[in-house]
């Protein structure tokens, strides 16, 4: 029986000795990490894109409807940037680049799917209204 006792704790000392808790890699496992600082400056910069969009809209800034959409996606645009950068620490050199590569492709996609309906909602509003105007018909 001692010699038992003698073999199982040898081997359990040798199966954890070298592989402690520490040993995980939890400093360094080669992905980006953000600081508390880039953590607040990533939100205070969302705050004030959320912000500058409803001051446009309640506060009509800009009379001129389009714009203030334009205004309003421009700024969607940077947002969705500040938190690919600040919060998901998206970057070149992430994943051998893969994940800007991908990323660059999804939104070539989306752009393509985006404009082509509008496009099609647009010249489908054009060609397909009814006239109101009865002296236009036939």
């Amino acid at each position: 029986m001692s010699s038992h006792a003698e073999h199982h704790s040898g081997h359990h000392g040798a199966g954890h000795h070298g592989a402690g808790h520490h040993d995980h890699g939890h400093g360094d496992d080669g992905h980006a990490h953000g600081t508390l600082g880039s953590y607040v400056i990533g939100f205070v910069l969302s705050v004030i894109l959320t912000v500058i969009p409803f001051w446009l809209v309640m506060d009509g800034t800009i009379l001129d409807k389009n714009m203030t959409a334009m205004a309003i996606m421009a700024l969607a645009a940077v947002q969705v940037v500040v938190h690919m950068i600040f919060f998901l620490h998206m970057n070149g050199r992430a994943e051998g680049g893969w994940t800007m590569l991908s990323l660059i492709f999804t939104l070539i996609v989306v752009v393509i799917m985006l404009a082509g309906s509008l496009w099609v909602m647009y010249h489908l509003n054009t060609n397909m209204m009814p006239i109101h105007d009865p002296s236009q018909l036939p």
